[in-house]
């Protein structure tokens, strides 16, 4: 069965959450937004494409800073409202130069940083 963007579950303003994770060893990177023509770029160019709802414009990941995420596989949640980006991640995936945006973890009550930037 061919896929079909319109046949995923979009929000009020167009965009679905994608989680974009790293090959191999399951680590969560971000998470994102994709509109249905993101959703359509990233599958057509193998590079991943996200709708930066502050700009208002697409972004691809990596075309400024290097950090490229390469399109391994895309995968639909059961209710077709959040996809799961696996990708190859070349250097870190946060902006603010950690491997991952999850950099803050609620330990006893209190933020702790379990991330240090990558220099």
């Amino acid at each position: 069965m061919a896929f079909d963007t319109q046949s995923l579950r979009f929000d009020a303003q167009g965009l679905i959450p994608a989680i974009a994770q790293q090959e191999g060893t399951g680590e969560v990177l971000m998470m994102a937004w994709m509109n249905a023509e993101a959703v359509a770029k990233t599958l057509e160019t193998g590079r991943v494409t996200y709708w930066s709802r502050s700009r208002k414009s697409f972004w691809i990941k990596g075309e400024t800073s290097g950090h490229v995420q390469e399109l391994v596989e895309l995968r639909v949640d059961c209710d077709r409202d959040c996809l799961l980006v696996i990708v190859r991640q070349s250097g870190p995936a946060c902006h603010t130069m950690r491997r991952s945006c999850f950099f803050t973890a609620i330990r006893d009550g209190e933020e702790v940083e379990i991330l240090s930037p990558i220099v």
